[in-house]
């Protein structure tokens, strides 16, 4: 379960972000009301000096600091987590880029998790530059741990970004990337994808850990309006490049599978057929005032 500081504080006005841009059709839009935002200048400088401290003896030894918190925060928060569909990807030896939905700052423990059980050592996680500028432990986290940042530089981009890349999955490692981009707290559906992690798949030529991350209510109490969360983690079948394709080609094809998939795996899960009319019950854990389901209740109306 993920922690409790995750559910405290702000969450209304987030849920209320994402029925507007669900109903709205915007599912790759930010909804978090709290996420640092720099400027295009303080991007880049923040981007030289992160990249720079990255050769450090000081870098160093706080990833390995932060890998270890990985492993520990897995087995403790995850103890009763699921893995279901691992031998999916028993043959899958070389490096590959995983996609999952993303629904909390902490949701990569899920694909931590899920990657240890492949016998992977490692997992990477691409991540907006903005995120490693988070107060607190979540930024201690996100600036030392296996961490490969998006930045606004086009050099970055198109030479040290891909290049970084293609160095982990070299080593037959594998990459997080979410497709969905934006962080959508709890939200339960699949949500359309963007092409990035199909271009660098297809680029690479390596596969899809294609996964879905199920949530469940549990009868505890998290905190106020929050229940408790169970998560199970369903890992797809991989999505491989095509050798007869252009990169362009394999990248849409690889990303309409992806996708179909991932709401194949809701529907199954869920029991119900996948559309985007918001409900209450999208929001995992939620116990909404009764003056907000009404609310809710009356704007499908």
């Amino acid at each position: 379960m993920i922690d409790k500081l995750i559910v405290q504080g702000g969450r209304t006005q987030v849920i209320a972000n994402i029925q507007k841009a669900a109903e709205e059709g915007r599912f790759n839009d930010k909804v978090e009301t709290d996420d640092p935002e720099l400027s295009r200048k303080q991007q880049e400088e923040f981007l030289a000096s992160y990249l720079e401290k990255e050769t450090t003896k000081t870098y160093k030894y706080n990833n390995v600091v932060t890998r270890e918190i990985m492993n520990i925060a897995t087995r403790v928060i995850l103890r009763s987590t699921q893995v279901e569909g691992l031998e999916n990807v028993q043959n899958i030896a070389g490096g590959g880029i995983v996609t999952s939905n993303h629904f909390s700052p902490l949701d990569s423990l899920v694909v931590h998790k899920t990657v240890k059980k492949m016998s992977k050592s490692r997992l990477y996680v691409v991540s907006e530059l903005e995120n490693l500028q988070m107060p607190g432990f979540l930024g201690y986290l996100m600036t030392y741990y296996d961490t490969i940042p998006l930045g606004p530089d086009k050099d970055y981009m198109g030479r040290q970004f891909p290049e970084a890349l293609k160095n982990i999955l070299d080593q037959k490692q594998l990459i997080l990337i979410y497709s969905e981009q934006e962080m959508w707290f709890n939200y339960r559906k699949p949500r359309p994808v963007k092409r990035g992690a199909y271009y660098y798949a297809a680029k690479f030529n390596v596969p899809i850990i294609s996964c879905f991350v199920e949530m469940r209510d549990l009868p505890d109490i998290e905190s106020d309006n929050f229940k408790k969360v169970a998560y199970i983690m369903h890992v797809l079948k991989p999505i491989y490049p095509d050798p007869a394709k252009a990169v362009r080609d394999n990248s849409l094809a690889m990303m309409k599978q992806d996708y179909a998939q991932k709401c194949a795996a809701y529907e199954k899960a869920y029991q119900v057929p996948l559309d985007y009319t918001f409900r209450t019950t999208d929001i995992a854990g939620w116990m909404p005032p009764k003056t907000e389901m009404q609310a809710s209740v009356n704007s499908m109306n």
